[in-house]
């Protein structure tokens, strides 16, 4: 009589355990390990679509650059390396502070996430600052692709003040080329960070609930694989536009 009482009561106890639904566990996984594993798995897959976006950008540029060299390597010399070395280290420093955030949810520690998140937040918005100044400047240089494209700096660029080699009008229409796909690509990856920051303000509402710091910091780990390979697309972005082969043709 006591053992089946006592199995009763077990029976009992696991059903209730088994009614028992996490408010972030959905109804068609298991397990919310299961959920977690197809979430992490979503955000590869995502991932892979983004890598072979960027791909074919990167390709284009490497292509176009073979073809008119010259004219990149002239296009390029007009991009400032001390801002674009400064929004490194900012993105660097922001992926940082995400790294520490995804940390501070699996220590379960509210404050220290709510600090690190308002962290990667400020950084990614210096970053898009610093990104506007130079998009301004281009514009005061008549560098957007389009009719107020002025290539004549290219063809005569001592009057301009530039200490650079004189290109032919054909080959200097061709750093239009460089612009148009410098655009494509930085603006690409600042509307992926426009897009991040967006999600960084709801994570960080939900963080202040204390949503992440009770064992659940699923959306917090995907979301910081997004903003890593945000990092390091811009990684690459950095030397392909402003280093390689710089001021090859000054005097």
């Amino acid at each position: 009589m006591d053992s089946a009482i006592a199995n009763t009561q077990v029976d009992h106890d696991t059903a209730e355990h088994e009614h028992v639904v996490l408010p972030q566990h959905r109804h068609h996984f298991a397990t919310e390990e299961q959920q977690r594993e197809a979430g992490s798995f979503g955000m590869w897959l995502f991932l892979l679509t983004e890598i072979m976006f960027f791909g074919g950008l990167f390709f284009a540029y490497l292509l176009y650059r073979n073809w008119y060299y010259d004219a990149f390597v002239a296009a390029s010399n007009q991009l400032s390396v001390p801002l674009g070395a400064a929004n490194t280290a900012i993105l660097i420093s922001s992926g940082f502070f995400m790294a520490l955030a995804v940390w501070a949810s699996e220590v379960r520690k509210k404050a220290m996430l709510v600090v690190f998140l308002i962290l990667t937040i400020l950084f990614g918005v210096a970053f898009l600052g610093i990104k506007a100044v130079e998009y301004h400047e281009k514009y005061e240089k008549h560098h957007i692709p389009g009719a107020s494209f002025d290539a004549s700096q290219f063809i005569n660029p001592s009057a301009y003040g530039l200490n650079e080699k004189p290109l032919p009008p054909d080959m200097a229409q061709k750093t239009q080329m460089f612009f148009f796909l410098y655009f494509a690509m930085t603006g690409m990856h600042a509307l992926h960070m426009v897009i991040g920051l967006g999600l960084l303000f709801w994570l960080l509402a939900r963080a202040q609930k204390g949503d992440f710091t009770s064992g659940y910091v699923a959306p917090i780990e995907n979301f910081g694989l997004y903003w890593h390979f945000v990092d390091i697309v811009w990684l690459f972005l950095f030397p392909l536009l402003y280093l390689i082969n710089r001021h090859p043709l000054a005097h």
